[in-house]
């Protein structure tokens, strides 16, 4: 059986080096994909320059099985992770970013050839072990830019979910949390955290929440909402549920939901006036001058 012949790929990547930095920067300079108006020529040669070093480094300490996973691969992995989530910022798309790894393909099978042309056994190893190196960096970049995408997206959900849930101080002792949208269950969390710290930080005694901006209001939003006012009245405040209107009144009626003793208000104004009266506040008019 013949051993397995030790791979020159390292030392082609030594000798070689300043060309095959010149040949890729080439054909990714006239790559249809080229995006100009997101990276620089001279951002774009020191990523090459950086990426094409990593790689020869890495090659030199073997570890071809899975250069996902290898330890000699971790510079090559740690710099196409952070190249790929800041493309992903940049605004490049995935198959960009993959096209970053691909495309050195081409000019280091040619380098490839020049130099086992001759050996046609070991040309085909190393252009074999080349086609799979490239193949899983770029699948690498790809997972890596999914992932930060998808990190960046629920950030933003979050953010949105903390900015769609105000606590407003209506008055000393009074809070109103206007809901609009949806209530789910990732939601209701939100809401009820968010309310309870106001809670905490303000004494209130009454909290309203309304329900004007919420499109419809099924079984499970109906559970969200006693839950939250479950949670605030175990932090000692009572809860006032406003916006009723005539269409949710009949749903709710329609899904036989039982709301207990939880004071609702068709508006607002009428719930912030009675949360006014069990503070035993009122408003009134300043008398008339004479």
């Amino acid at each position: 059986m013949t051993a397995k012949r030790e791979s020159r790929i390292p030392e082609i990547l030594r000798k070689h080096e300043p060309d095959l930095l010149a040949e890729w920067m080439r054909q990714q300079q006239e790559s249809i994909g080229r995006r100009r108006d997101l990276i620089s020529d001279r951002e774009l040669e020191a990523q090459s320059r950086e990426f094409l070093g990593l790689v020869r480094a890495a090659a030199q300490g073997g570890g071809w099985g899975d250069v996902t996973q290898a330890p000699e691969w971790a510079p090559v992995r740690e710099m196409l992770g952070g190249l790929s989530r800041s493309r992903g910022l940049q605004g490049f798309g995935p198959a960009e970013t993959a096209t970053f790894v691909f495309s050195l393909k081409a000019p280091l099978c040619a380098r490839l050839q020049d130099e086992l042309g001759r050996d046609p056994a070991q040309f085909f190893e190393e252009l074999r072990r080349v086609d799979d190196l490239l193949d899983r960096l770029g699948l690498y970049t790809t997972e890596v830019y999914q992932k930060s995408r998808e990190d960046v997206i629920q950030r933003q959900q979050q953010d949105m979910l903390e900015l769609s849930t105000p606590v407003v101080k209506l008055w000393d002792g009074v809070l109103a949390l206007p809901m609009i949208g949806t209530l789910d269950s990732s939601r209701t969390q939100v809401v009820m955290e968010t309310l309870l710290e106001r809670i905490v930080e303000t004494g209130a005694e009454v909290a309203i929440i309304d329900i004007t901006g919420v499109p419809t209001v099924d079984t499970l939003t109906a559970q969200h909402l006693l839950k939250t006012v479950t949670a605030a009245r175990l932090m000692g405040a009572d809860c006032i549920i406003s916006g009723i209107r005539p269409q949710i009144a009949q749903t709710i009626v329609h899904l036989g939901v039982n709301l207990g003793d939880v004071v609702t208000k068709a508006t607002l104004a009428d719930a912030f006036a009675l949360a006014m009266q069990r503070l035993g506040l009122a408003v009134v008019r300043p008398a008339a001058r004479a």
